[in-house]
């Protein structure tokens, strides 16, 4: 269980998968689980992180916040020489977190990150990033991001159910901004060319850049801020990529037990769609 002292530079670790990406021919995955202790909170990064999702300034970080914390140690892994898949090209399609009590600022964090569960995708293969995050070594906080690598169709593959959430009436119509992808990379790390500007963005085969999937999923719970419980769990699917700039419609309705959720484009067609239970 290797132990980082340090976050790991990530524009180092972005030149290192561009260089190493072509050589990856899969494979297995590898076992490697990284540690970072003594992880404190920069009230100014989180300070811009709310601005740029959306979220008010408060005490607890919003669920979505550790998973930036983890994001160098993440790449890490997935640049690492015994990882099977070039990490440019890889798409995020689902992201669950758990949160068992609320984090805050003042709090010092441990995680530790793996990659997990490598199996059949209809489009090719699929995997996780699994984060725990700990305070005093108790467990408070859990991610599962589940990435996929794009390949040979694999008939044999189980079918992806996604969650259904109907457009209905917009609960609110937002305004995507060109620089949105730029604004979220200054404040996550994530720099992905596909989110910074439509030139880079065409050369993965995209018509303009896309925002990205973690920005979309904190705006969404940023709208519900002030109603959610402290311990709860929130799923979701990414689908249609949100091309910026734009306009998006927010859709919520209660459960009993929690919310559904989904952003959708103006033609009605889901970008994301999700859930959150108590």
């Amino acid at each position: 269980m290797p132990e980082l002292h340090t976050a790991p530079n990530l524009g180092a670790l972005y030149l290192k998968a561009a260089a190493t990406g072509p050589t990856r021919r899969g494979g297995e995955l590898p076992d490697t689980e990284y540690v970072l202790r003594g992880i404190t909170i920069d009230p100014a990064q989180l300070a811009e992180y709310n601005r740029v999702c959306g979220f008010g300034l408060r005490d607890e970080l919003p669920i979505t916040y550790p998973h930036i914390l983890s994001f160098p140690a993440s790449v890490q892994l997935m640049t690492d020489k015994g990882f099977p898949f070039p990490l440019v090209g890889l798409v995020h399609v689902a992201n669950r977190i758990k949160q068992d009590r609320p984090l805050l600022v003042t709090d010092e964090l441990s995680q530790k990150v793996r990659v997990a569960d490598l199996r059949p995708h209809p489009k090719g293969k699929q995997f996780d990033v699994v984060t725990e995050t700990s305070v005093d070594d108790e467990v408070v906080w859990r991610e599962t991001s589940t990435y996929l690598r794009v390949g040979k169709r694999d008939e044999n593959a189980p079918q992806q159910r996604r969650r259904e959430v109907e457009p209905g009436a917009a609960s609110g119509t937002w305004r995507v901004p060109a620089d949105i992808g730029r604004e979220y990379a200054a404040v996550s790390g994530d720099r992905n060319p596909i989110h910074l500007h439509p030139l880079t963005a065409k050369v993965f085969g995209f018509p303009k850049a896309i925002a990205h999937g973690m920005w979309s999923k904190a705006r969404c719970l940023a709208a519900l801020e002030g109603r959610l419980p402290g311990a709860f769990t929130v799923d979701v699917d990414f689908a249609k990529p949100l091309l910026v700039p734009s306009r998006a419609d927010f859709t919520m309705r209660s459960t009993g037990s929690g919310w559904d959720f989904a952003l959708h484009s103006r033609s009605g067609k889901p970008h994301l769609t999700g859930s959150i239970r108590r």
